[in-house]
């Protein structure tokens, strides 16, 4: 049997222990979080077109006509009975200045189009203030969509489910008195590393890649059929490559560091919380030492930049600006070297590699 066959062989005796092992159960939970979210979101919605459409609805034109200037009744005569209506008046002080200009009567009005909500406010029977909100807003999901997969899943999500997945491979069997047996197998140390390491990055990949697909179409489906169809006839399936790769290859990445922790230090936290902290810190770097990070050349791969909140300081949002993406096949091409180097220096620990069981 050639090394790739055994490599292949371990793999498929390892994917059933990882794929449902007790220490791996919170790692599904990690990777499908991004999806209930979305689901929930998608239902909140439906249920509030239910709740808000139906005879309380109105027509978007008539609604459009409500400028600012109307009495609150011309707007109730011209549009209808609004889906809520809460009149606040204010309350006489001893010590109210008399210059004072506040409105006494303030009210609120809710109006659905079977789109968009708009909420109006009068102040003493006038209209000041309309804002009109898109219920389901494609291109707003998109980008939560793109800050939920930088930030959570490429930068806990998956970080943490590779630690979980990866350093199980081998300090979990040494935890659970078993890995002399693999010793005891008629295989090459470097050989079963491999073939370990081949059945944690199948699992993780899946796990993670199938929650990010998931996810993806959790945010896609419940908007309407016309603009998913043209998103997926234009950019759609591009971007859903992409991410489902980022996720792959961040656990191809994560997933060497952490296999090698397990095997060269007999506590992998520690590593584990040093590289937590300088991925947690990259935006705040200079643009070279951000390069030196799994990090950067994940968000290289992703479609859509990292957003950052339009109310966040001019300061704050230079300290956060990521440095500009690396070419994609820079970035490929660096996370395979990286996982290669790191993965060649756990070969030579395996080789040194003895069991103590009473250490442990």
């Amino acid at each position: 049997m050639t090394p790739l066959s055994q490599i292949w062989v371990i793999a498929k005796m390892e994917l059933g222990r990882v794929f449902f092992s007790r220490r791996s159960f919170w790692v599904y939970l990690l990777a499908l979080f991004p999806t209930v979210i979305f689901l929930g979101h998608a239902i909140d919605a439906q249920l509030k077109v239910k709740r808000w459409g139906g005879e309380r609805g109105v027509k978007a034109e008539l609604l459009d006509q409500a400028q600012s200037g109307m009495t609150d009744e011309q707007v109730l005569a011209l549009v209808g009975k609004p889906v809520t209506d809460q009149t606040r008046k204010r309350r006489a002080r001893r010590d109210d200045d008399p210059a004072d200009k506040q409105p006494e009567v303030r009210r609120y009005m809710m109006y659905f189009d079977g789109k968009r909500r708009v909420d109006l406010r009068f102040e003493d029977g006038k209209l000041v203030s309309r804002n009109a909100r898109v219920l389901m807003n494609f291109e707003d999901d998109r980008r939560v969509y793109a800050g939920m997969f930088q930030y959570f899943y490429l930068r806990l999500g998956i970080f943490f489910g590779c630690l979980g997945i990866f350093i199980n491979l081998f300090r979990g069997e040494m935890l659970d008195r078993s890995l002399h047996f693999w010793f005891l197998a008629p295989v090459k140390r470097e050989v079963l590393l491999l073939g370990k390491y081949l059945a944690g990055l199948i699992a993780a990949a899946v796990i993670f890649g199938g929650g990010a697909m998931l996810s993806f179409l959790a945010m896609v489906l419940p908007h309407d059929s016309v603009e998913v169809q043209t998103f997926w006839q234009t950019i759609g399936t591009e971007h859903a490559f992409w991410y489902a790769a980022a996720a792959a290859l961040g656990c191809v990445g994560y997933g060497s560091v952490f296999l090698a922790s397990g095997l060269l230090l007999r506590n992998p936290i520690i590593p584990a919380i040093v590289i937590l902290v300088w991925e947690s810190i990259n935006g705040f770097l200079p643009d070279v030492m951000q390069k030196l990070s799994v990090l950067h050349y994940l968000q290289s791969l992703c479609p859509v930049p990292v957003p950052l909140p339009t109310e966040m300081p001019a300061v704050l949002k230079m300290l956060l600006a990521p440095a500009a993406p690396t070419a994609v096949w820079i970035s490929v091409a660096g996370l395979l070297t990286l996982t290669g180097l790191v993965l060649f220096a756990a070969m030579q620990a395996a080789r040194r590699l003895e069991i103590n069981y009473g250490a442990e």
